[in-house]
């Protein structure tokens, strides 16, 4: 090939290169017929009138192709049509052009031509009509900044192109989805606010227009969403209010107008200033990103000193205006503007304030009497060793309670009213009994209502002595790991699952996440991201960890990547301590797979996990039990049993957990009942508000009544 190459003559490599230049452009343009084509007249329709190096605006003819209010009240209607294919002047055709191609590109990919066509123009001449009727009806209010632009004429498609990209968002998938609309949001508001052109107004109007339009035009392609903003889509949220201020500092400096909040040229913003801003916001960014409960805080304190400050200088404005004495309006709609955000995001961050319960490294979880800390729990759980669950009984969003003698301790939430134990206490052998007695008693001077979630039939006869009552709400899955070898046709499935990623180049590896390359942990947070968002349905937590706590040195991650690098699915597993520091078996947390990739990753992601922990000598993994779920060969049921049975199976269309079970069987496992012990009946309201709050912690009552409604309806349909 190299010499062929070397033999051809000058002219002849030329004119492959151009032959490979049309076949690419050919391609393109099948793919995007729209968006080619309108780029393509834009650069032609430069080149000939010469708009491409002189400036339109200072042609004669100009304002009898620019669109504004002067064009549309002397009866040039064309105008719309003929000005969106120019720039202002030659340094705008490369945003222009570029940010067209950009953003109609992307929505005639996802959308198709025809429903890209209707949006981009439909947009276009709703945000030139929309702007034009806002000013007619403000010109003659003596507002400045409306009679300035009620005189202006304009050219550009930018308010088409941002028209469809606000529609092709209802169709991107989570996290995509809300990171879009936060960056148009921030873009459209600061432009809108500080700057205020003419082109700032259209793109407002169109877009605001377009977003809510677009679930209606992308019916059939957006995916379902239920429920109320997840923790992350919280975190985005007060980013997204950090970043639009940081953004607005650096505009109001770098770039003084007259906008629709008056002169912004008057603003005293010296460099030292806003390299501070700029500094402190990134500060913020990073720890609201994480979820940071100490930025959180720190934010909350700011934005509140803001909002503080601007109703004390509300107050002395009405004070000064009682005696006689009315203040100057200079500079205060910017003041009021400022204001306002600070005290959106203020808003945003007590309204969103679970999604901030991540711990500084540096501090210690307090609790009630007898609370101690994270490292103390670990350390006697590597001591005295645990059960299945035990592991999650060291995650920072619980509290720990120390018995008096400092040898064993059980982990809780604090939810509605009640002190939720989770799993087995932790201690020597024999300790469970004298555990659960010292909790409740804790619990009951904390006005708080005791029960344990989860516990093995142990704890549950510990219970009984104190008068409790208990009944099953889950079953661990066990795999015994000695002599596990995945023969014989009962395991036939698990074989092909194994033998198809071999076929297809997917490998596995079992790591510590934490020690993985950065581009490794975001690629494993992407996936995890895609599952969480498109389900359409609120986070869960509690029992169910994620990436973060999958972060854990201690934890083990299984990674199943193909030849070329691409990540296909994930699995963690926490560590069951057998006492004196020994793991003795794992328990399966996070499950994710790529979406579109190879479907039996998870089948093989665990054998494969099952054999590598086999070769280490532990004694057993956990699959870990799926609420609401049981085998149901134990005969008859009654009485609150057969209400959860049938709660599991109301469930089962939004979370599938009893899917989840029966996939687990797969594996030939053996089960071990999981239990809820409670003091009486009356505790059993309480108790179910809860653990609906922790499991469910940013989700109203509302949206659960209406995610039970809206699978049975379906069905029914």
């Amino acid at each position: 090939m190299a010499e062929q190459t070397a033999k051809r003559t000058p002219s002849e490599q030329l004119a492959r290169v151009m032959n490979t230049a049309r076949l690419g452009a050919g391609a393109l343009w099948r793919r995007m017929p729209f968006t080619t084509t309108t780029v393509a007249l834009m650069l032609a329709i430069g080149i000939a009138t010469g708009s491409l190096w002189h400036p339109v605006t200072g042609r004669p003819w100009y304002p009898q192709i620019a669109y504004g209010l002067p064009a549309l009240a002397e009866g040039r209607w064309w105008t719309p049509v003929t000005s969106s294919l120019f720039a202002p002047s030659p340094l705008s055709y490369l945003p222009m052009a570029g940010g067209f191609a950009l953003l109609v590109g992307f929505t005639e990919w996802r959308l198709g031509t025809r429903r890209t066509a209707l949006v981009t123009v439909g947009g276009q001449l709703v945000g030139i009509v929309g702007a034009t009727l806002a000013l007619l009806a403000v010109r003659h209010t003596g507002w400045p900044w409306a009679v300035r632009l009620a005189e202006q004429l304009d050219v550009g498609f930018s308010a088409g192109a941002l028209a469809a990209i606000a529609v092709a968002s209802a169709v991107v998938r989570s996290p995509w989805r809300l990171r879009l609309r936060l960056a148009l949001g921030v873009y459209l508001l600061v432009s809108s606010m500080y700057v205020g052109t003419l082109a700032d107004l259209e793109q407002l109007v169109s877009t605001l227009v377009a977003l809510p339009a677009g679930r209606a035009l992308t019916r059939d392609r957006a995916p379902e969403r239920s429920g109320g903003p997840s923790r992350r889509e919280w975190r985005l949220l007060a980013v997204a209010g950090v970043v639009f201020i940081a953004v607005s500092t650096v505009v109001l400096w770098l770039m003084p107008s007259d906008g629709p909040l008056g002169s912004t040229a008057g603003v005293d913003e010296s460099w030292l200033d806003v390299v501070v801003t700029l500094l402190l916001a990134g500060l913020l960014v990073g720890g609201l990103r994480k979820g940071r409960r100490t930025a959180w805080w720190w934010a909350v304190v700011i934005a509140g000193l803001n909002v503080a400050l601007g109703l004390a200088v509300a107050m002395l404005v009405a004070v000064a205006s009682a005696l006689g004495q009315p203040a100057t309006l200079e500079g205060v709609p910017l003041f009021v503007a400022d204001r306002l955000v600070w005290a959106v995001l203020l808003v945003i961050l007590l309204a969103g304030r679970q999604a901030f319960q991540t711990p500084s490294r540096r501090r210690l979880r307090r609790g009630g009497p007898g609370a101690t800390d994270r490292e103390t729990a670990t350390g006697l759980l590597t001591r005295h060793g645990g059960g299945t669950l035990s592991w999650m009984s060291t995650w920072p969003a619980n509290s720990w309670f120390l018995t008096a003698d400092g040898q064993s301790y059980l982990a809780y939430q604090r939810h509605a009213g009640v002190a939720i134990g989770l799993g087995d206490p932790v201690g020597p052998p024999g300790s469970h009994a004298s555990t659960v007695v010292e909790f409740a008693r804790m619990a009951e001077r904390s006005a708080l209502v005791p029960c344990l979630f989860s516990v093995t039939s142990a704890t549950a006869a510990a219970t009984d002595g104190l008068g409790w009552q208990h009944v099953q709400v889950a079953e661990d899955t066990l795999v015994d790991l000695p002599g596990l070898t995945f023969t014989g046709k009962a395991w036939q499935n698990i074989r092909s699952a194994m033998n198809r990623a071999a076929k297809q180049g997917v490998s596995f590896r079992l790591v510590r996440l934490a020690d993985e390359p950065r581009p490794v942990v975001e690629r494993v947070r992407a996936i995890s991201e895609e599952w969480v968002g498109d389900k359409g349905l609120p986070e869960m937590g509690f029992t169910l960890g994620g990436v973060d706590e999958a972060l854990d040195p201690r934890v083990r991650v299984g990674l199943a990547q193909d030849a070329g690098g691409t990540l296909e699915g994930v699995t963690s597993w926490l560590p069951v301590y057998g006492g004196d520091g020994r793991v003795r078996g794992w328990t399966l947390d996070v499950m994710r797979r790529r979406q579109d990739g190879f479907r039996a990753v998870v089948e093989f992601l665990i054998a494969s996990s099952c054999l590598a922990f086999q070769a280490e000598g532990a004694e057993f993994v956990s699959l870990s039990g799926a609420p609401l779920a049981r085998t149901e060969d134990e005969g008859p049921v009654a009485g609150l049993q057969r209400v959860l049975d049938g709660l599991g199976a109301a469930m089962e269309p939004l979370y599938g957990f009893r899917s989840l079970h029966t996939f687990k069987a797969k594996f030939r496992p053996r089960y071990v009942p999981m239990y809820l012990s409670y003091r009486d009946e009356g505790d059993l309201p309480r108790i179910g508000v809860a653990l609906t709050r922790a499991y469910l912690p940013d989700t109203r009552v509302r949206e659960l009544v209406r995610l039970g409604y809206a699978p049975a309806r379906t069905g029914s349909e």
